[in-house]
């Protein structure tokens, strides 16, 4: 924002709320945001986009994470958003395939896998993917919902008996909020995970494939910018991810007894040592 001109105190005020995956106060907070009559909101995760659209069709939004914007009714269309709303999508549903691949390319013995979703549209669209690339690979797989941690202990803590078993993540705000029981629950079972957010692996996790999220948020600054300037949501374009990043931590992998070939590191955008 500040290499187009704006600058916090001279022309530009910013106000912040964070939710941390509380939905009562998510709403309370899309309110107060509103309540304020701002030029323009920035919606970040996924999850603040249905409370801001339900608090405001006036106010200017921006989404930074969106899935499946119009599937979930955010946007008409990418090309044509219309109403208050545009920005830009994390994923799309291909990826799931991706990292499914990327799962056989590191752990070659894993016929069982286990995708960590939680329920919605986005989940059921990660998922059917994974199901069309596992028959391909034949590879059979589950899913394990993303609710309480309990469930999730003890969901993984079953799934992890099957033998040659590892696991994905969809891109859900659940598996953010419970990112360091899942890397223990991997970690402690040996499980080879591949994660939807580049934070697992600089956590401990053992590798992700996902969207660049910092780069993604500098386009998202463009679009404000463009707004603040007078340009209306409705003619901005939802934009796809331009860039997709692969990040190894070597010492997960070796804590779980695996080598990443040569081949797949060659290809790595990030490797965590």
């Amino acid at each position: 924002m500040r290499d187009a001109g704006w600058e916090v105190g001279r022309n530009l005020r910013v106000e912040y709320r964070w939710s941390v995956g509380d939905t009562a106060r998510l709403l309370r907070d899309a309110k107060e945001l509103v309540a304020l009559n701002p030029d323009a909101i920035l919606a970040g995760v996924g999850a603040t986009t249905p409370p801001l659209l339900q608090a405001t069709r006036v106010v200017p939004i921006v989404f930074a994470q969106g899935v499946d914007p119009v599937g979930n009714q955010y946007v008409d269309s990418l090309s044509r958003p219309g109403g208050n709303i545009t920005g830009f999508v994390q994923l799309n549903y291909g990826l799931a395939g991706k990292w499914l691949e990327l799962l056989k390319e590191v752990a070659p013995q894993v016929t069982h896998v286990a995708m960590l979703r939680e329920p919605g549209a986005a989940a059921i669209g990660q998922w059917a993917v994974m199901q069309e690339v596992a028959r391909s690979m034949n590879v059979e797989v589950k899913p394990i919902e993303v609710r309480e941690a309990g469930d999730i202990e003890r969901a993984v803590s079953a799934f992890a008996q099957s033998p040659n078993s590892g696991m994905v993540t969809a891109v859900s705000a659940g598996a953010l909020n419970h990112k360091d029981l899942i890397i223990k629950l991997a970690t402690q079972y040996r499980l080879p995970v591949v994660y939807s957010y580049r934070v697992f692996v600089t956590s401990g996790g053992l590798m992700s494939y996902a969207t660049d999220i910092i780069g993604q948020y500098k386009r998202v600054a463009g679009y404000v910018d463009r707004i603040l300037k007078g340009e209306k949501p409705a003619e901005l374009p939802v934009q796809d991810p331009n860039k997709y990043e692969l990040v190894i931590n070597l010492k997960s992998a070796k804590a779980i007894g695996l080598t990443v070939p040569p081949s797949l590191l060659s290809r790595t955008d990030e490797i965590i040592e």
